[in-house]
């Protein structure tokens, strides 16, 4: 019995690793940095992470010398170091998906002339991996890998929602709720109604940018991960319109991108 216990503690521990805070609280202050706020104080970065004073000073000293902070003198105040940009250039160069998904999402868009982006799901945002610019008509907003928009407004957004078990999908909810409060009855209807929507159609569309219409459709991954793909245009053409056209080659480019990653997986 007690060889059993132990042999049951030993697996958990190995299967439940604990976590160590203070990488974990050393991760969080490098998340504090996103665009339009690349230059962080300590004070500000207590009030993004919810770390205490001391614990935010600690962390930074070491992440500078840890090469991934440059800590501006004059300004009393941190921005990321070049090395954080290596890492995101290994992810992507190293990214088997990025491998089978990049090529063919380059070639749909370029028929097409659209804009065709690849994401994944990080907490409350999605984060594309990949964007290709097509789009048919002038627009002054460009989408780069490692741009994030939030899941509730965005096409990519909902049919990630729609992906996700449904005990995962409420919530996620939830916290968006707690997040947004002003007016999320009303989005959160809309969010239920796309879930309906996509049983039926198997894609969500969103238009939450002027002018700017996006269908998305999610590609589940060997092993369960979710990706989601999307298709966008800036036209003055009606969101009906527009998922008349895009629907159809949305599709078949997840289909081709699902079926070559499911080939990676068996070669």
């Amino acid at each position: 019995m007690a060889t059993s216990a132990r042999d049951a503690a030993r697996r958990k521990h190995h299967e439940e690793p604990t976590l160590n805070r203070s990488l974990e609280r050393g991760v969080e202050i490098l998340r504090a940095f996103r665009p339009g706020a690349d230059l962080l104080g300590n004070g500000e970065l207590c009030e993004r992470t919810g770390l205490s004073r001391a614990t935010v000073s600690r962390l930074t000293q070491t992440l500078v010398q840890c090469g991934l902070l440059e800590h501006d003198l004059q300004r009393r105040a941190y921005r990321l170091a070049a090395p954080v940009l290596s890492f995101a250039h290994a992810m992507r160069s190293g990214s088997p998906v990025l491998q089978a998904a990049a090529p063919l999402m380059r070639t749909a868009a370029e028929k097409l002339r659209v804009n065709v982006g690849l994401a994944v799901a990080d907490r409350e945002e999605m984060v594309y991996l990949e964007s290709i610019r097509y789009n048919r008509k002038v627009s002054l907003r460009s989408v780069v890998a490692g741009q994030r928009v939030p899941i509730e407004l965005t096409s990519l957004g909902r049919a990630y929602l729609c992906a996700v078990p449904d005990a995962q999908r409420r919530a996620l909810l939830l916290r968006l709720g707690r997040q947004r409060r002003s007016g999320w009855r009303a989005l959160r209807e809309e969010i239920l109604q796309a879930v309906q929507l996509f049983a039926r159609k198997g894609y969500c569309v969103a238009t939450w940018q002027p002018e700017v219409v996006a269908l998305a459709r999610p590609v589940v991954a060997p092993g369960g991960a979710i990706y989601v793909l999307n298709m966008s245009v800036t036209t003055q053409q009606s969101a009906s319109e527009i998922e008349a056209e895009l629907s159809t080659p949305l599709k078949a480019l997840a289909e081709r991108i699902s079926q070559a990653l499911w080939r990676m997986e068996v070669s």
